[in-house]
């Protein structure tokens, strides 16, 4: 069953656990390659990796001493299907407008003299 909606987005707010997740999207990797490229400590970067946990965006496996951590993207679908609705609303909302500004642009063309340029 997906997370809801809320702790997926609340997840996503932070750029930091977006860029983990960008980086997870390539393979598998362990806190400390995660926390990397942040300079920062592993019990911060473990912090945010539970915070992807809980939305399920992140499943972590423990090997020995090592915390390897996964991308789970059945999370990020519903995410995406929810975003999708209002793509079309805007997408609609543009072409709309694109539709008036050419009927705007045709009319105006219509009552300018031959070879007077706009």
């Amino acid at each position: 069953m997906t997370p809801a909606l809320d702790v997926i987005f609340q997840a996503l707010t932070d750029g930091t656990r977006r860029a983990m997740l960008r980086s997870l999207a390539t393979g598998d990797r362990n806190i400390g390659e995660l926390a990397a490229p942040f300079d920062m400590s592993l019990a911060a970067a473990s912090k945010h990796v539970k915070v992807l946990e809980r939305a399920g965006l992140v499943r972590r496996m423990v090997k020995g001493r090592t915390h390897v951590c996964r991308l789970e993207p059945a999370p990020l679908a519903a995410a995406d299907e929810w975003l999708r609705f209002y793509e079309q609303f805007w997408n609609q909302k543009l072409d709309a407008l694109d539709a008036l500004l050419k009927a705007e642009d045709q009319a105006a063309g219509k009552h300018q003299p031959k070879g007077t340029l706009r």
